[in-house]
């Protein structure tokens, strides 16, 4: 592959990346209102969902990633051409110490989004650096999983219920 190509596919990546950041964000505006995309550039995470809870406020910490055929649980890499890190992040695996769960956007048949949503409690707990849909399909819009995403009880019980987890 030429390097060209190389860099268009990049490009491309790139924009539907951020493509994905808004429809996400757009959906979750819809349901929780309070969100907002993370304009810090070096953020290990793309959105917040800020919710009250008995009376304070709850942030949930969310990384956005293209989902086709299985969701990457690592960051700190770019693609393209021009790939100079003037910062100390390099490649990582996402876990409670970066965010709160993984939002796998998936373009569906029906021509709109499925979000798939991966708590990183889950993340550590498999240690691997991706996972096919097929694994997870009951994580698809499964949105109690994203407000329970911190409880890690509920996450763990629940992904082994559902069959993502074996005891």
């Amino acid at each position: 592959m030429s390097n060209d190509v190389r860099e268009e596919l990049g490009r491309q990546a790139s924009i539907e990346g951020f493509a994905h950041q808004h429809i996400a964000l757009g959906i979750l505006m819809k349901k929780y209102g309070n969100v907002s995309l993370v304009d810090l550039p070096l953020s290990t995470y793309d959105i917040v969902i800020v919710r009250k809870i008995e009376g304070r406020e709850d942030f949930i910490r969310c990384q956005v990633k293209t989902a086709k055929k299985d969701i990457s649980f690592t960051g700190g890499t770019r693609g393209g051409k021009d790939r100079i890190y003037k910062s100390d992040v390099k490649k990582y695996i996402q876990s409670t110490k970066t965010s709160d769960v993984v939002i796998g956007v998936h373009p569906n048949s029906s021509g709109s989004f499925d979000l798939y949503f991966v708590p990183t409690i889950l993340i550590e707990k498999l240690n691997q650096q991706s996972i096919s849909l097929n694994k997870i399909r009951p994580l698809k819009n499964n949105y109690q999983m994203l407000e329970k995403c911190k409880d890690h009880e509920y996450v763990i019980e629940e992904c082994i219920k559902l069959g993502i987890l074996t005891n």
